[in-house]
């Protein structure tokens, strides 16, 4: 029993460490200097609770929230659907599943920036020329309007993150014992009463997961928005990721980034907390 122990320890204590260094530290340093006016060279002095009394009523910082909670709630619904969609394809049984399994899953593989770019390419130079050729008013200038730049960043969200929850209900299917699936077919059930009554309630706790990664990503968007839009325009399409850099490192307000960080963790550790625990009670009720 006490060598088992030792092993656990052993094995566990250098992930441990990492995870203090890198995780815990860091932000408990970036809670302290969310009460300071950090410039990043020096310490700065203590101001208190000023810094989060000028976030809460930064127009900006309220503006990025809203639209990164409108874009995270369409993401998350757009990105589970698709994938579980997926994921029923591919596990039919078709020569060309595995390869279909690849497609899919490959653009989870490239990273934010480069997919940004790619998509802003194919928006500005793909879309507008389209729209432009056929006369069609809706596919030109998508990145310059504050609704079209919105679903520019969903359907970037949705291409590139689908085919990793795609692997997520892959899984999840292929653990529902067939016998189920056959005592339906035996019963008459159509495929619409398997998938609602065997399927979708054995699959439950892949849509607990896949929510709460979708949402978590969603939330703590970045280089793709930076990459797509770069916010514009006039700031209507910043989330808040980018608003917290921008407050950092444009307009050299540390003190201030690092209060709207600690508020950003709080909202997001809330939110999908509060996902987790009503994704695991409908699973028990289903």
């Amino acid at each position: 029993m006490k060598q088992s122990k030792l092993w656990f320890t052993l094995f566990i204590a250098p992930i441990l460490f990492a995870f203090i260094v890198v995780v815990i530290v860091p932000m408990i340093v970036g809670i302290y200097y969310s009460f300071t006016d950090w410039d990043a060279i020096r310490t700065g002095s203590w101001v208190g609770f000023d810094n989060y009394a000028r976030v809460f009523k930064d127009k900006d910082f309220f503006n990025s929230f809203v639209f990164t909670t409108k874009f995270a709630i369409i993401s998350v619904i757009s990105i589970n659907i698709i994938g579980f969609i997926l994921a029923l394809l591919v596990t039919q049984d078709h020569k060309i599943s595995n390869f279909l399994r690849s497609v899919f899953f490959l653009p989870n593989l490239i990273g934010g920036l480069i997919l940004g770019f790619i998509w802003q390419f194919i928006f500005t130079r793909g879309f507008d020329a389209v729209g432009k050729l056929m006369g069609i008013e809706f596919l030109q200038g998508w990145l310059s309007d504050t609704t079209t730049g919105f679903w520019g960043l969903v359907i970037l969200m949705s291409w590139q993150m689908s085919g990793y929850m795609m692997v997520i209900y892959i899984a999840a299917l292929q653990n529902i014992p067939q016998s189920l699936l056959e005592a339906a077919d035996i019963d008459g059930a159509n495929s619409w009463h398997k998938l609602k009554h065997i399927t979708i309630p054995l699959v439950a706790p892949a849509f607990t997961v896949g929510v709460f990664l979708a949402l978590s990503c969603s939330f703590k968007l970045y280089d793709q928005n930076l990459a797509l839009t770069g916010g514009g325009p006039y700031n209507s399409t910043q989330m808040l990721a980018l608003n917290i850099y921008n407050t950092a490192f444009r307009f050299r307000d540390f003190g201030g980034a690092q209060a709207k960080a600690v508020i950003f963790l709080l909202i997001v550790a809330a939110i999908t907390l509060t996902q987790v625990y009503i994704g695991k009670k409908r699973e028990v009720e289903m």
